[in-house]
Protein backbone atom coordinates (compact mmCIF):
# COMPACT_ATOMS: atom_id res chain seq x y z
CA UNK A 1 0.00 0.00 0.00
CA UNK A 2 1.70 3.15 -1.21
CA UNK A 3 1.68 6.52 0.88
CA UNK A 4 -1.18 8.07 -1.41
CA UNK A 5 -3.63 5.75 -0.42
CA UNK A 6 -6.91 7.91 -0.12
CA UNK A 7 -8.47 8.29 2.92
CA UNK A 8 -12.36 8.50 3.73
CA UNK A 9 -12.79 11.93 4.66
CA UNK A 10 -16.39 11.51 5.07
CA UNK A 11 -15.57 9.03 8.18
CA UNK A 12 -15.98 10.73 11.62
CA UNK A 13 -12.71 10.74 12.81
CA UNK A 14 -10.48 10.46 9.66
CA UNK A 15 -7.97 12.52 10.48
CA UNK A 16 -6.77 10.67 13.06
CA UNK A 17 -5.19 7.99 10.43
CA UNK A 18 -3.86 11.57 8.03
CA UNK A 19 -0.60 13.07 7.91
CA UNK A 20 -0.86 16.88 7.54
CA UNK A 21 1.48 19.57 5.69
CA UNK A 22 2.04 22.89 6.91
CA UNK A 23 2.89 25.64 3.89
CA UNK A 24 4.22 28.94 4.47
CA UNK A 25 3.09 30.51 1.79
CA UNK A 26 4.95 33.49 1.23
CA UNK A 27 8.23 31.10 1.45
CA UNK A 28 6.41 27.59 -0.80
CA UNK A 29 6.89 28.67 -4.20
CA UNK A 30 6.51 31.69 -6.28
CA UNK A 31 4.94 31.22 -9.27
CA UNK A 32 5.05 35.45 -10.87
CA UNK A 33 8.78 36.00 -9.83
CA UNK A 34 8.14 39.14 -7.70
CA UNK A 35 10.36 37.46 -4.88
CA UNK A 36 7.09 36.15 -2.59
CA UNK A 37 5.46 32.72 -2.61
CA UNK A 38 2.04 32.78 -3.34
CA UNK A 39 -1.39 30.37 -4.75
CA UNK A 40 -0.26 29.86 -7.96
CA UNK A 41 3.37 28.92 -6.59
CA UNK A 42 1.30 26.13 -4.32
CA UNK A 43 -0.66 24.70 -7.04
CA UNK A 44 2.77 24.11 -9.31
CA UNK A 45 3.55 21.76 -6.17
CA UNK A 46 0.43 20.00 -5.41
CA UNK A 47 1.77 16.88 -7.14
CA UNK A 48 5.03 16.93 -5.22
CA UNK A 49 2.54 16.88 -2.07
CA UNK A 50 0.69 13.95 -3.29
CA UNK A 51 3.62 11.91 -4.25
CA UNK A 52 4.79 12.53 -0.72
CA UNK A 53 1.69 11.20 0.64
CA UNK A 54 0.12 13.89 2.95
CA UNK A 55 -3.98 14.17 2.98
CA UNK A 56 -4.24 17.80 3.89
CA UNK A 57 -2.55 21.11 3.56
CA UNK A 58 -2.72 23.67 6.62
CA UNK A 59 -2.24 26.74 4.90
CA UNK A 60 -0.62 29.59 6.93
CA UNK A 61 -3.13 32.99 6.94
CA UNK A 62 -3.28 34.01 3.05
CA UNK A 63 -6.29 36.31 4.04
CA UNK A 64 -5.84 39.89 3.19
CA UNK A 65 -3.26 41.75 5.54
CA UNK A 66 -1.25 44.38 6.15
CA UNK A 67 1.70 41.94 6.83
CA UNK A 68 2.69 43.67 9.89
CA UNK A 69 2.93 39.90 11.52
CA UNK A 70 3.15 38.06 8.16
CA UNK A 71 -0.51 37.48 8.06
CA UNK A 72 -1.20 37.45 11.41
CA UNK A 73 -3.34 40.53 11.58
CA UNK A 74 -6.11 40.12 8.84
CA UNK A 75 -7.45 43.19 7.82
CA UNK A 76 -10.16 41.56 5.28
CA UNK A 77 -11.16 37.43 6.51
CA UNK A 78 -13.41 37.14 2.73
CA UNK A 79 -10.47 38.19 0.86
CA UNK A 80 -6.80 37.13 0.05
CA UNK A 81 -3.73 39.32 0.03
CA UNK A 82 -3.45 40.10 -3.56
CA UNK A 83 0.07 39.70 -3.53
CA UNK A 84 -0.92 35.98 -2.98
CA UNK A 85 -3.36 35.96 -5.73
CA UNK A 86 -6.96 36.40 -5.87
CA UNK A 87 -9.92 34.59 -4.70
CA UNK A 88 -9.88 32.63 -8.11
CA UNK A 89 -6.74 31.44 -7.45
CA UNK A 90 -7.84 30.37 -3.96
CA UNK A 91 -11.32 28.57 -5.00
CA UNK A 92 -8.56 26.90 -7.71
CA UNK A 93 -6.24 25.88 -4.96
CA UNK A 94 -8.97 24.62 -2.87
CA UNK A 95 -10.45 22.18 -6.52
CA UNK A 96 -6.62 21.09 -7.23
CA UNK A 97 -6.24 19.93 -3.93
CA UNK A 98 -9.57 18.07 -3.22
CA UNK A 99 -9.21 16.40 -6.66
CA UNK A 100 -5.32 14.46 -5.16
CA UNK A 101 -7.81 14.09 -1.84
CA UNK A 102 -5.54 16.77 -0.34
CA UNK A 103 -8.13 18.68 2.34
CA UNK A 104 -7.29 22.55 2.58
CA UNK A 105 -7.07 23.27 6.49
CA UNK A 106 -6.76 27.09 6.88
CA UNK A 107 -5.66 29.12 9.53
CA UNK A 108 -7.62 31.37 10.90
CA UNK A 109 -6.72 33.88 13.32
CA UNK A 110 -10.57 34.52 15.76
CA UNK A 111 -8.52 36.50 18.72
CA UNK A 112 -7.39 39.90 17.05
CA UNK A 113 -7.73 41.75 13.48
CA UNK A 114 -5.80 43.90 12.16
CA UNK A 115 -5.97 47.64 13.14
CA UNK A 116 -6.91 48.17 9.36
CA UNK A 117 -9.96 45.83 9.26
CA UNK A 118 -13.30 47.56 8.67
CA UNK A 119 -14.35 46.92 12.11
CA UNK A 120 -12.06 48.69 14.19
CA UNK A 121 -12.08 51.72 11.64
CA UNK A 122 -15.73 51.91 12.56
CA UNK A 123 -15.01 51.51 16.08
CA UNK A 124 -12.24 54.68 16.33
CA UNK A 125 -15.09 56.60 15.34
CA UNK A 126 -17.01 56.53 18.90
CA UNK A 127 -18.15 54.99 21.60
CA UNK A 128 -21.35 54.62 20.20
CA UNK A 129 -20.59 53.36 17.26
CA UNK A 130 -21.80 49.42 17.17
CA UNK A 131 -18.22 48.15 16.09
CA UNK A 132 -16.67 49.88 19.26
CA UNK A 133 -18.07 46.88 21.20
CA UNK A 134 -16.35 44.55 18.58
CA UNK A 135 -13.14 45.12 20.63
CA UNK A 136 -11.79 45.24 24.21
CA UNK A 137 -11.62 49.37 26.01
CA UNK A 138 -11.14 50.53 28.95
CA UNK A 139 -10.97 54.02 29.98
CA UNK A 140 -7.63 55.38 31.09
CA UNK A 141 -5.83 58.92 30.42
CA UNK A 142 -2.51 59.34 28.71
CA UNK A 143 -0.29 58.32 31.39
CA UNK A 144 -2.17 55.85 33.17
CA UNK A 145 -3.08 52.65 31.39
CA UNK A 146 -5.46 49.62 33.00
CA UNK A 147 -3.12 47.88 34.31
CA UNK A 148 0.69 46.74 33.56
CA UNK A 149 -0.17 43.88 31.31
CA UNK A 150 2.84 43.64 28.90
CA UNK A 151 2.19 42.49 24.79
CA UNK A 152 3.53 38.97 23.63
CA UNK A 153 6.01 41.23 21.68
CA UNK A 154 7.02 43.44 24.02
CA UNK A 155 5.47 47.06 25.21
CA UNK A 156 2.25 47.65 27.05
CA UNK A 157 -0.80 45.45 26.05
CA UNK A 158 -2.26 48.61 25.91
CA UNK A 159 -3.39 51.38 23.61
CA UNK A 160 -4.49 54.55 23.94
CA UNK A 161 -6.28 56.81 21.84
CA UNK A 162 -6.86 60.48 22.97
CA UNK A 163 -10.53 60.95 21.21
CA UNK A 164 -11.80 58.43 22.81
CA UNK A 165 -10.34 58.72 26.45
CA UNK A 166 -9.76 55.13 26.20
CA UNK A 167 -7.18 51.97 25.85
CA UNK A 168 -7.43 49.03 23.36
CA UNK A 169 -6.37 45.78 24.33
CA UNK A 170 -3.29 43.88 22.37
CA UNK A 171 -1.73 40.70 23.47
CA UNK A 172 0.52 40.77 20.09
CA UNK A 173 1.52 44.48 18.00
CA UNK A 174 -0.03 47.53 18.38
CA UNK A 175 -1.76 46.99 15.11
CA UNK A 176 -3.33 43.78 16.48
CA UNK A 177 -6.42 44.44 18.50
CA UNK A 178 -8.39 41.77 19.91
CA UNK A 179 -11.56 41.29 19.74
CA UNK A 180 -14.40 41.58 22.37
CA UNK A 181 -15.73 37.70 22.50
CA UNK A 182 -18.10 38.81 24.89
CA UNK A 183 -20.05 40.58 21.95
CA UNK A 184 -22.12 38.11 20.88
CA UNK A 185 -22.62 40.33 17.35
CA UNK A 186 -18.76 39.29 17.16
CA UNK A 187 -19.23 35.89 17.35
CA UNK A 188 -21.67 35.58 14.63
CA UNK A 189 -20.04 37.84 12.22
CA UNK A 190 -16.87 35.37 12.93
CA UNK A 191 -19.40 31.85 12.61
CA UNK A 192 -20.31 33.55 8.93
CA UNK A 193 -17.11 34.09 7.96
CA UNK A 194 -16.09 30.30 8.63
CA UNK A 195 -19.49 28.94 7.33
CA UNK A 196 -18.39 31.27 3.68
CA UNK A 197 -14.99 29.06 3.72
CA UNK A 198 -16.31 25.65 4.45
CA UNK A 199 -19.22 26.31 1.03
CA UNK A 200 -15.92 27.17 -1.21
CA UNK A 201 -14.85 23.97 -0.38
CA UNK A 202 -12.39 23.90 2.73
CA UNK A 203 -12.30 21.32 4.98
CA UNK A 204 -10.84 22.73 8.45
CA UNK A 205 -9.47 25.45 9.89
CA UNK A 206 -6.18 25.26 12.54
CA UNK A 207 -7.12 27.85 15.03
CA UNK A 208 -4.32 30.82 16.06
CA UNK A 209 -4.08 31.14 20.07
CA UNK A 210 -7.44 30.23 20.30
CA UNK A 211 -7.24 29.51 24.38
CA UNK A 212 -6.79 33.14 24.50
CA UNK A 213 -10.23 34.29 23.58
CA UNK A 214 -12.00 34.50 26.46
CA UNK A 215 -9.38 37.20 27.97
CA UNK A 216 -10.12 38.56 30.84
CA UNK A 217 -7.72 41.52 31.08
CA UNK A 218 -9.13 43.42 34.61
CA UNK A 219 -7.87 39.95 36.18
CA UNK A 220 -5.08 39.39 34.09
CA UNK A 221 -6.27 36.24 32.77
CA UNK A 222 -4.58 35.78 28.96
CA UNK A 223 -5.41 31.86 28.78
CA UNK A 224 -8.01 29.59 29.61
CA UNK A 225 -10.35 32.23 30.30
CA UNK A 226 -13.46 31.54 32.46
CA UNK A 227 -15.73 31.59 29.21
CA UNK A 228 -13.01 29.32 27.11
CA UNK A 229 -15.19 26.43 27.00
CA UNK A 230 -17.86 28.00 26.26
CA UNK A 231 -17.25 29.83 23.33
CA UNK A 232 -15.84 26.75 22.16
CA UNK A 233 -18.56 24.41 22.38
CA UNK A 234 -20.80 27.37 20.36
CA UNK A 235 -18.17 27.77 18.04
CA UNK A 236 -18.04 24.05 17.38
CA UNK A 237 -22.49 23.90 17.19
CA UNK A 238 -22.76 27.11 14.76
CA UNK A 239 -19.67 27.18 12.55
CA UNK A 240 -18.16 23.51 12.66
CA UNK A 241 -21.16 21.22 12.21
CA UNK A 242 -20.44 19.91 9.00
CA UNK A 243 -19.41 16.28 9.35
CA UNK A 244 -15.47 15.27 8.50
CA UNK A 245 -14.71 18.96 9.01
CA UNK A 246 -11.04 19.42 10.39
CA UNK A 247 -10.54 21.89 13.97
CA UNK A 248 -7.12 22.35 15.55
CA UNK A 249 -6.51 24.67 18.44
CA UNK A 250 -3.42 25.74 19.29
CA UNK A 251 -2.87 26.31 22.85
CA UNK A 252 0.02 27.45 24.60
CA UNK A 253 -1.05 27.22 28.00
CA UNK A 254 -2.82 23.31 27.20
CA UNK A 255 -2.33 20.99 30.24
CA UNK A 256 -3.33 17.63 29.50
CA UNK A 257 -6.59 18.20 31.50
CA UNK A 258 -7.04 20.98 29.61
CA UNK A 259 -6.67 19.41 26.50
CA UNK A 260 -8.75 16.51 26.94
CA UNK A 261 -11.68 19.38 26.90
CA UNK A 262 -10.40 20.86 23.92
CA UNK A 263 -10.31 17.75 21.95
CA UNK A 264 -12.91 15.40 23.97
CA UNK A 265 -13.94 12.71 21.75
CA UNK A 266 -17.44 13.91 21.75
CA UNK A 267 -16.38 16.49 19.16
CA UNK A 268 -18.05 19.24 21.39
CA UNK A 269 -15.37 21.49 21.12
CA UNK A 270 -12.52 20.44 18.58
CA UNK A 271 -10.87 18.13 16.79
CA UNK A 272 -7.36 17.89 18.40
CA UNK A 273 -5.28 20.25 20.45
CA UNK A 274 -1.75 21.86 18.86
CA UNK A 275 0.75 22.53 22.19
CA UNK A 276 3.62 23.14 22.74
CA UNK A 277 4.99 21.89 25.89
CA UNK A 278 7.74 19.54 24.62
CA UNK A 279 9.01 21.75 22.17
CA UNK A 280 10.08 24.27 25.30
CA UNK A 281 12.58 21.87 27.23
CA UNK A 282 15.74 23.43 25.48
CA UNK A 283 14.68 26.66 26.94
CA UNK A 284 16.44 27.52 30.35
CA UNK A 285 14.33 27.18 33.78
CA UNK A 286 12.88 30.99 33.88
CA UNK A 287 14.46 32.20 30.72
CA UNK A 288 13.41 33.07 27.67
CA UNK A 289 12.97 31.21 24.22
CA UNK A 290 16.87 32.74 23.33
CA UNK A 291 18.23 31.06 26.73
CA UNK A 292 19.15 27.84 25.56
CA UNK A 293 20.18 24.55 27.49
CA UNK A 294 21.07 21.53 26.01
CA UNK A 295 17.59 18.96 25.00
CA UNK A 296 17.55 16.77 28.49
CA UNK A 297 16.04 13.56 26.76
CA UNK A 298 14.56 11.76 30.06
CA UNK A 299 12.37 15.39 30.58
CA UNK A 300 11.40 14.71 26.58
CA UNK A 301 10.53 11.18 27.41
CA UNK A 302 8.47 11.61 30.31
CA UNK A 303 6.59 14.30 28.71
CA UNK A 304 5.58 12.49 25.49
CA UNK A 305 4.68 9.86 27.76
CA UNK A 306 2.20 11.98 29.89
CA UNK A 307 0.67 13.61 26.20
CA UNK A 308 0.39 9.91 25.02
CA UNK A 309 -0.91 8.08 28.31
CA UNK A 310 -3.18 11.08 29.06
CA UNK A 311 -5.11 11.99 25.80
CA UNK A 312 -5.98 8.29 24.78
CA UNK A 313 -8.97 7.25 24.65
CA UNK A 314 -10.21 11.06 25.71
CA UNK A 315 -8.67 13.54 23.57
CA UNK A 316 -6.35 13.70 20.31
CA UNK A 317 -3.03 15.47 19.97
CA UNK A 318 -1.23 16.98 16.93
CA UNK A 319 2.20 16.18 16.75
CA UNK A 320 4.67 17.99 15.65
CA UNK A 321 8.89 19.27 15.90
CA UNK A 322 8.63 21.88 13.32
CA UNK A 323 6.91 24.98 12.68
CA UNK A 324 6.54 28.50 11.17
CA UNK A 325 7.24 29.53 14.66
CA UNK A 326 10.06 27.12 15.16
CA UNK A 327 13.33 26.45 14.35
CA UNK A 328 14.94 23.53 12.06
CA UNK A 329 14.75 20.59 14.30
CA UNK A 330 17.47 18.60 12.45
CA UNK A 331 19.61 21.67 13.43
CA UNK A 332 17.84 21.81 16.94
CA UNK A 333 18.02 18.51 18.42
CA UNK A 334 19.38 16.54 15.32
CA UNK A 335 23.27 16.71 14.23
CA UNK A 336 22.52 19.08 10.51
CA UNK A 337 26.63 18.15 9.36
CA UNK A 338 27.71 14.68 9.31
CA UNK A 339 24.72 12.79 10.39
CA UNK A 340 21.90 15.47 8.99
CA UNK A 341 19.98 12.76 6.94
CA UNK A 342 19.97 10.16 9.77
CA UNK A 343 18.98 12.12 12.60
CA UNK A 344 16.32 14.04 10.24
CA UNK A 345 14.88 9.97 9.81
CA UNK A 346 15.07 9.15 13.23
CA UNK A 347 13.30 12.42 14.67
CA UNK A 348 10.54 11.10 12.62
CA UNK A 349 10.85 7.81 13.22
CA UNK A 350 10.40 8.74 16.73
CA UNK A 351 7.59 11.04 16.52
CA UNK A 352 5.39 9.51 13.70
CA UNK A 353 5.05 6.17 16.14
CA UNK A 354 3.47 8.00 18.27
CA UNK A 355 -0.53 8.29 18.67
CA UNK A 356 -1.54 12.18 17.14
CA UNK A 357 -1.93 13.42 14.09
CA UNK A 358 1.49 14.26 12.43
CA UNK A 359 2.24 17.56 10.61
CA UNK A 360 5.46 18.08 8.44
CA UNK A 361 6.61 21.56 8.06
CA UNK A 362 7.35 22.46 4.74
CA UNK A 363 11.13 21.32 3.96
CA UNK A 364 11.16 19.55 6.87
CA UNK A 365 10.69 16.12 4.94
CA UNK A 366 14.27 17.30 2.82
CA UNK A 367 15.80 17.88 6.15
CA UNK A 368 16.30 21.65 5.53
CA UNK A 369 18.50 23.42 8.26
CA UNK A 370 18.72 26.68 10.36
CA UNK A 371 20.52 29.98 8.60
CA UNK A 372 23.18 32.32 9.24
CA UNK A 373 22.58 35.65 8.38
CA UNK A 374 23.55 39.31 9.33
CA UNK A 375 21.29 40.92 11.37
CA UNK A 376 20.03 43.74 8.38
CA UNK A 377 19.01 40.25 6.85
CA UNK A 378 16.42 39.52 9.10
CA UNK A 379 12.95 40.34 8.53
CA UNK A 380 11.10 38.70 11.59
CA UNK A 381 9.51 41.33 14.10
CA UNK A 382 9.98 39.22 17.43
CA UNK A 383 14.31 38.74 15.91
CA UNK A 384 14.82 42.12 15.51
CA UNK A 385 13.28 43.32 18.91
CA UNK A 386 15.07 41.11 20.97
CA UNK A 387 17.76 42.19 19.10
CA UNK A 388 17.65 45.47 19.78
CA UNK A 389 16.30 44.83 23.47
CA UNK A 390 19.20 42.63 23.96
CA UNK A 391 22.12 44.32 22.41
CA UNK A 392 20.56 47.77 24.59
CA UNK A 393 20.92 45.95 27.80
CA UNK A 394 24.10 45.18 27.47
CA UNK A 395 24.77 41.30 26.20
CA UNK A 396 27.55 40.80 24.03
CA UNK A 397 26.60 40.95 20.37
CA UNK A 398 28.14 36.91 19.37
CA UNK A 399 25.83 35.51 22.31
CA UNK A 400 22.81 37.23 20.88
CA UNK A 401 23.46 36.02 17.56
CA UNK A 402 24.42 32.78 18.55
CA UNK A 403 20.37 32.81 19.88
CA UNK A 404 19.15 34.18 16.80
CA UNK A 405 21.07 31.29 14.79
CA UNK A 406 19.40 28.67 17.03
CA UNK A 407 15.77 30.15 17.72
CA UNK A 408 14.84 32.80 15.38
CA UNK A 409 11.64 32.06 13.43
CA UNK A 410 12.94 33.03 10.14
CA UNK A 411 15.47 29.78 10.25
CA UNK A 412 12.12 28.44 9.64
CA UNK A 413 10.94 30.89 6.95
CA UNK A 414 13.49 30.36 4.34
CA UNK A 415 12.49 29.68 0.53
CA UNK A 416 11.58 25.80 0.05
CA UNK A 417 14.63 24.57 -1.99
CA UNK A 418 13.64 22.89 -4.53
CA UNK A 419 16.61 22.49 -6.99
CA UNK A 420 20.48 23.24 -7.43
CA UNK A 421 18.61 26.03 -9.64
CA UNK A 422 19.82 29.87 -9.17
CA UNK A 423 17.46 30.80 -5.52
CA UNK A 424 16.78 26.94 -5.33
CA UNK A 425 14.19 26.84 -7.90
CA UNK A 426 12.39 29.02 -5.35
CA UNK A 427 11.57 32.24 -7.92
CA UNK A 428 12.78 34.14 -10.85
CA UNK A 429 13.27 36.98 -8.91
CA UNK A 430 14.77 38.51 -5.71
CA UNK A 431 13.63 36.40 -2.73
CA UNK A 432 12.08 38.21 -0.02
CA UNK A 433 14.47 36.69 2.32
CA UNK A 434 17.60 34.93 1.41
CA UNK A 435 17.74 31.17 0.20
CA UNK A 436 19.76 28.95 2.57
CA UNK A 437 23.04 28.31 0.88
CA UNK A 438 23.12 24.63 0.95
CA UNK A 439 20.49 24.42 -1.48
CA UNK A 440 22.62 23.07 -3.64
CA UNK A 441 22.90 20.30 -1.79
CA UNK A 442 20.05 19.79 -0.32
CA UNK A 443 16.55 20.06 -2.38
CA UNK A 444 13.40 18.74 -3.77
CA UNK A 445 14.66 17.73 -6.89
CA UNK A 446 17.84 15.70 -5.59
CA UNK A 447 15.66 14.13 -2.90
CA UNK A 448 13.62 12.34 -5.31
CA UNK A 449 16.15 11.08 -7.43
CA UNK A 450 17.83 9.34 -3.91
CA UNK A 451 15.78 6.42 -2.77
CA UNK A 452 17.72 6.54 0.29
CA UNK A 453 16.59 10.39 0.87
CA UNK A 454 14.82 12.25 3.89
CA UNK A 455 11.80 12.63 1.45
CA UNK A 456 11.24 8.71 0.96
CA UNK A 457 11.49 8.25 4.68
CA UNK A 458 8.79 10.35 5.53
CA UNK A 459 6.98 8.52 2.05
CA UNK A 460 7.60 5.10 3.62
CA UNK A 461 6.25 6.79 7.77
CA UNK A 462 3.17 8.28 6.19
CA UNK A 463 2.03 5.07 4.58
CA UNK A 464 2.96 2.87 7.41
CA UNK A 465 0.19 5.22 9.73
CA UNK A 466 -2.39 4.67 6.80
CA UNK A 467 -2.01 0.73 6.74
CA UNK A 468 -1.52 -0.21 10.07
CA UNK A 469 -4.30 0.79 13.15
CA UNK A 470 -1.57 0.14 15.95
CA UNK A 471 -0.64 3.67 15.06
CA UNK A 472 -4.05 5.11 15.61
CA UNK A 473 -5.13 2.65 18.28
CA UNK A 474 -2.35 1.24 20.31
CA UNK A 475 -1.66 2.53 24.06
CA UNK A 476 2.27 3.71 24.56
CA UNK A 477 4.27 2.69 26.77
CA UNK A 478 8.04 4.16 27.14
CA UNK A 479 11.17 1.69 27.67
CA UNK A 480 14.35 2.62 29.60
CA UNK A 481 12.66 6.35 30.77
CA UNK A 482 16.04 7.17 32.88
CA UNK A 483 18.82 6.69 29.15
CA UNK A 484 20.39 10.04 28.14
CA UNK A 485 20.92 8.54 24.70
CA UNK A 486 17.86 5.55 23.79
CA UNK A 487 14.18 6.69 23.38
CA UNK A 488 12.45 3.49 22.86
CA UNK A 489 8.72 2.90 23.27
CA UNK A 490 6.06 0.28 22.52
CA UNK A 491 2.16 1.03 21.24
CA UNK A 492 0.25 -2.11 21.49
CA UNK A 493 -3.17 -2.85 20.66
CA UNK A 494 -4.95 -6.58 21.20
CA UNK A 495 -3.83 -8.05 18.31
CA UNK A 496 -0.15 -6.37 17.31
CA UNK A 497 2.47 -4.86 18.49
CA UNK A 498 5.18 -1.52 17.39
CA UNK A 499 8.28 -1.19 18.88
CA UNK A 500 10.30 2.28 18.20
CA UNK A 501 14.16 2.58 19.03
CA UNK A 502 15.90 5.31 18.92
CA UNK A 503 19.63 6.47 19.42
CA UNK A 504 19.36 10.23 19.70
CA UNK A 505 23.09 10.99 19.84
CA UNK A 506 26.29 10.80 17.88
CA UNK A 507 27.60 8.04 19.81
CA UNK A 508 27.25 4.49 19.29
CA UNK A 509 24.71 2.80 21.87
CA UNK A 510 24.86 -1.18 22.81
CA UNK A 511 20.88 -2.11 22.83
CA UNK A 512 18.79 -5.15 22.95
CA UNK A 513 15.62 -5.64 22.01
CA UNK A 514 12.65 -7.19 24.47
CA UNK A 515 12.34 -10.83 24.01
CA UNK A 516 8.62 -10.56 21.95
CA UNK A 517 10.39 -8.64 19.15
CA UNK A 518 13.45 -11.00 18.92
CA UNK A 519 11.22 -12.26 15.41
CA UNK A 520 9.32 -9.19 14.61
CA UNK A 521 9.29 -7.68 11.37
CA UNK A 522 11.75 -4.86 10.47
CA UNK A 523 8.93 -1.72 9.02
CA UNK A 524 11.82 0.63 8.70
CA UNK A 525 15.02 1.64 9.88
CA UNK A 526 17.44 4.80 8.60
CA UNK A 527 20.37 2.65 7.89
CA UNK A 528 20.83 -0.09 5.48
CA UNK A 529 21.27 -3.28 8.11
CA UNK A 530 20.94 -3.84 11.88
CA UNK A 531 23.39 -4.79 14.13
CA UNK A 532 23.30 -4.95 17.75
CA UNK A 533 25.02 -1.18 17.93
CA UNK A 534 22.78 1.56 17.12
CA UNK A 535 24.90 3.66 15.44
CA UNK A 536 24.59 7.53 15.28
CA UNK A 537 20.45 8.41 15.21
CA UNK A 538 20.32 5.00 14.34
CA UNK A 539 16.32 4.52 14.57
CA UNK A 540 14.62 1.49 13.87
CA UNK A 541 10.60 0.47 13.98
CA UNK A 542 9.44 -3.26 14.39
CA UNK A 543 6.31 -4.53 14.17
CA UNK A 544 4.63 -7.85 15.47
CA UNK A 545 1.12 -9.65 15.50
CA UNK A 546 0.13 -11.28 18.83
CA UNK A 547 -0.59 -14.87 18.96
Amino acid sequence: MDSTQKLDKTKRGWWKSAVFYQIYPKSFQDGNGDGIGDIPGILQRLDYLHELGIDGIWLSPVFDSPQVDNGYDISNYRDVWPTFGTMEDMKALIREAKRRNISIIMDLVLNHTSDQHPWFLEALKGRDNPYHDYYVWRDGTPDCPPNDMMAGFGGSAWTYIPQLGQYYFHQFTVQQPDLNWNNPAVRQELYDMIRYWVDLGVEGFRLDVIDQIAKEPDQKITNNGPRLHEFLQELSREAFCQEGLVTVGEAWGADVERAKRYSAPDGSELSMVFQFEHINLDQKPGGEKWDMIPLPLPQLKRCMERWQQGLHGQGWNSLFLDNHDLPRIVSRWGDDGKYRVESAKMLATMLYGMEGTPYIYQGEELGMTNIQLPISQYQDVEILNMYHHRMEEGYPEEQVMASIYARGRDNARTPMQWSEEPNAGFTTGTPWLPVNPNYVSINARQALADPNSVFYHYQKLIALRKRLPVFREGTFTLLEPDSTQLFAYTRDTEDAQLLVVCNFTGEPLSYSRPAEFADAELLLSNYPDTTSVLRPYEAQMYYRKKD
